[in-house]
């Protein structure tokens, strides 16, 4: 007798939904969001790379909150020496200069030769404030300039913590190339310390040029929330100006995932960099030529990172294709033949390759078990 059995469901595809949908989720993002504008009014912005870690790490623990810690804990471990190498770059910074003075009239020659056309000789800073700023008035771009300049603090972070959720792979490479195009950017302030504007201007190189990156918080009533950036610059190294890693880490940051994106949204991300440099510029942080320089570096950081990432690619390769022919000789020695044993060799099988297939048995022959 025969029995039939009708075959096993399909396992289920895919993520399982959440048991709560998504309940759990929605107050743990919440109760975050409310914890983070009341420090933000309290403290400041997140500014320091420590302070923004424990932001996005919460934010992180927040959104897969039903997970397991050693998953949180894996986070942390992945990160820390990323928040590390950002502390010792934002504390090196401060000793680039080393006593020398600055470089800053090769600059101003550099962008009077740029757009003294248009600016009626005056480098762009000069000419934008001078058409653009009151200092007894806060104007909408002010506010926006403040947020767009904040948000480089928080842009670079927050996009590799959204792909360390969704792609290690992914945030790896990310991570290569903003630690490289740091450590350039590092080097040249080492190499060649220059100004920014509004440190010519102190000095007399300059006319009248306001240093206002910060001011359009006043105007909605966030009077304590640009504490910790004036805290920041006033600590800073104020001759870090060649390149402007603000605008070059825009553009990265747009650029890593632009082919990813429709290409009817690359508009939209790339009027981020070019948001990025009017605000450095209006707000006497850069020159033209500082920002022109820092997407040069851009460039040549996906150039150098890539060409690296291709050669380990090709080098494990080809250290692949030579390991299983000499682990395999080693592994498998030569077999005497007995010419008594009545059994010929078969032709061989691969290492590691499937074994001889059982007969094909019908299961509709199989009797039952009593």
């Amino acid at each position: 007798m025969a029995v039939l059995t009708d075959p096993p469901p399909p396992a289920p595809a895919g993520p399982t939904a959440s048991p709560d949908g998504g309940r759990r989720r929605v107050v743990a993002m919440a109760i975050w969001g409310i914890a983070f504008v009341a420090a933000w009014l309290a403290i400041g912005l997140p500014t320091d790379p420590a302070y923004a870690f424990l932001w996005i790490w919460a934010g992180t623990i927040a959104w897969h909150s039903s997970r397991p810690w050693r998953s949180h804990l894996r986070f942390a471990r992945d990160w820390i020496p990323v928040v590390l190498l950002l502390a010792a770059y934002n504390l090196s910074r401060g000793f680039a200069d080393n006593g020398a003075t600055p470089h800053a009239m090769e600059l101003i020659v550099a962008d009077r030769f740029l757009t003294g056309w248009a600016t009626g000789g005056e480098v762009p800073t000069i000419w934008l404030q001078e058409h653009l700023y009151r200092p007894d008035q806060v104007h909408w771009w002010d506010v926006a300039v403040s947020w767009i300049y904040f948000s480089h603090f928080v842009a670079t972070l927050a996009a590799a913590a959204v792909l360390w959720l969704r792609d290690r792979a992914r945030w790896g490479a990310y991570m290569r190339r903003w630690g490289f195009l740091c450590a350039a950017g590092l080097a040249t302030y080492f190499i060649y310390p220059a100004a920014p504007p509004w440190w010519a201007a102190q000095n007399g190189l300059l006319g009248d040029v306001a240093r206002i990156s910060t001011r359009g918080w006043k105007e909605i009533g966030m009077h304590g929330a640009g504490n910790l950036l004036n805290a920041g610059q006033i600590a800073s190294n104020p001759v870090a100006a060649m390149p402007s890693l603000h605008t070059a880490f825009a553009l990265f940051v747009v650029l890593f995932f632009l082919r990813a994106t429709r290409k009817r949204w690359w508009p939209l991300l790339l009027a981020y960099p070019l948001a990025m440099t009017f605000t450095l510029i209006y707000s006497g942080e850069h020159y033209l030529i500082d920002v022109l320089v820092g997407w040069a570096y851009v460039g040549l950081t996906f150039l150098v990172v890539g060409l690296a990432e291709r050669w380990w690619a090709a080098r494990g390769a080809r250290r692949a294709a030579l390991a299983p022919a000499g682990e395999a000789t080693a592994a498998e020695p030569t077999r005497a033949v007995d010419p008594a044993d009545p059994a010929p060799a078969g032709p061989a099988t691969p290492a590691g390759g499937p074994a001889d297939p059982a007969p094909a048995t019908d299961p509709a022959t199989v009797p039952a078990e009593r």
